[in-house]
């Protein structure tokens, strides 16, 4: 085992975006401290959803592949977590939406939003029992219903798109985490509150969770930074 594991997920995820925040045509690195507060208005709950599930035995951490440091019962590898994957999709999002127009994108909004509510509404009901699966599809739900009725976000339909190019990195960084490639997962799952269906060694809730997050850092990153439609 190595107890640097987690860490090297974090900084690898990170440091090739990081890196590339200070190149002239992006110049990123303007934005760092707005996207420090935009994605600390997200990790928060987030954070206390993940304190939540962890005291309660939802999904736990094997410490052997951390620096043995835990904060709130969290290692701190997974706190760093949710300002590492957020900067990689953030990044990512800028750059697509300032290199490449996107717009066409959007003339998906509606079917996207109302698919994803109907399909995730049926699962919440057939496996309301399934407290990973059920909080999952509520908030993801309220997530897309918000930005699509209520702030009238023109943007999901480019996001989603977005989302999935980066689906590569999401099987690379979740699939280490859950056991690809190493001996036992990082983080492992109690399989009776979710669905059981994995991508891989990976549990499907976690790309609909990793959705939701996506989409809602985009949004206040873009609200703080005055960039919307």
């Amino acid at each position: 085992m190595m107890p640097y594991t987690y860490i090297l997920i974090n900084f690898f995820t990170v440091i090739i975006c990081f890196l590339a925040s200070f190149d002239r045509r992006i110049q990123f690195n303007r934005l760092f401290g707005k996207f420090l507060m935009s994605s600390t208005i997200v990790a928060v709950p987030f954070i206390i959803w993940d304190i939540w599930f962890t005291g309660k035995g939802v999904w736990w951490f094997d410490l052997r592949y951390t620096l043995g440091f835990k904060i709130a019962g969290l290692p701190v590898e997974e706190w760093l977590f949710f300002y590492c994957i957020p900067f990689a999709c953030v990044f990512t999002y800028y750059c697509f939406e300032k290199f490449f127009n996107l717009d066409w994108a959007d003339m998906f909004n509606n079917l996207i939003v109302f698919t994803s509510v109907i399909v995730l509404a049926v699962t919440g009901f057939l496996y309301c029992d399934r407290i990973y699966t059920l909080l999952t599809v509520i908030v993801t739900i309220f997530t897309l219903c918000y930005l699509h009725f209520i702030a009238k976000k023109e943007w999901i339909g480019k996001a989603s798109l977005v989302y999935l190019i980066l689906m590569p990195g999401f099987f690379a960084v979740n699939g280490i985490l859950t056991g690809s490639l190493i001996p036992s997962p990082v983080v492992n799952y109690n399989p009776e509150e979710f669905l059981g269906i994995r991508m891989g060694t990976i549990p499907v809730e976690d790309a609909v969770y990793g959705y939701s997050q996506f989409l809602l850092n985009i949004y206040f990153f873009k609200k703080i930074t005055k960039n919307e439609k």
